[in-house]
């Protein structure tokens, strides 16, 4: 089994802004910052058990680029204390867990299935993980909050919200696999 840490694996949320004052909100670009994943090369499986009180945000998005002087560090506080104690409601449910049921070579990286647990609620997920360069592979994970228990965070009567969807992207070293995966 090997246990990869954050030198070889990346994870951020991408959530996006919705509603009547959306032109006043933001998307948000949030990393994940405690994680374990442990993948058993023998079954060719992964588990994630990330640590929800670990969302952090990096920055305010706009049109799809980082804009880090969008938000204070105020800010910034501000929306992780919603996450944990609002949204994901980690006094009930520190953990997010991920466990493969089966991950295939696809080309140049991998076809995955799998269990995903957020808020005690478990669903089938299955994603691909493809090169994005020479050194990375990348999966985007669509989430639709209300699938596991998620209330999307909003304000001022509903007129500020964050869209029921989310994007979790993951970034895999392609140096995590010294041979070819199986196939």
């Amino acid at each position: 089994m090997t246990i990869l840490d954050p030198s070889s694996v990346r994870i951020h949320v991408l959530t996006y802004k919705e509603g009547l004052l959306s032109a006043v909100a933001h998307d948000l670009w949030i990393d994940v910052t405690r994680f374990t994943v442990d993948v058993n090369e023998e079954k060719n499986g992964v588990e994630v058990k990330v640590d929800a009180s670990s969302l952090s945000v990096r920055c305010a998005m706009k049109e799809g680029e980082q804009r880090m002087d969008m938000l204070s560090a105020k800010d910034k506080r501000d929306i992780e204390k919603h996450i944990v104690e609002d949204v994901l409601v980690i006094k009930k449910h520190r953990d997010i867990r991920f466990h493969s049921r089966s991950m295939m070579a696809k080309g140049e990286g991998f076809s995955v299935s799998g269990d995903l647990e957020v808020m005690g609620k478990t669903r089938s997920i299955s994603f691909d993980l493809m090169p994005r360069d020479r050194e990375w592979l990348e999966a985007t994970l669509r989430i639709h909050q209300p699938d596991f228990g998620i209330k999307p965070f909003s304000a001022m009567l509903g007129t500020l919200k964050i869209k029921p969807e989310l994007d979790v992207v993951v970034h895999v070293s392609r140096n995590v696999w010294s041979d070819e995966p199986s196939r």
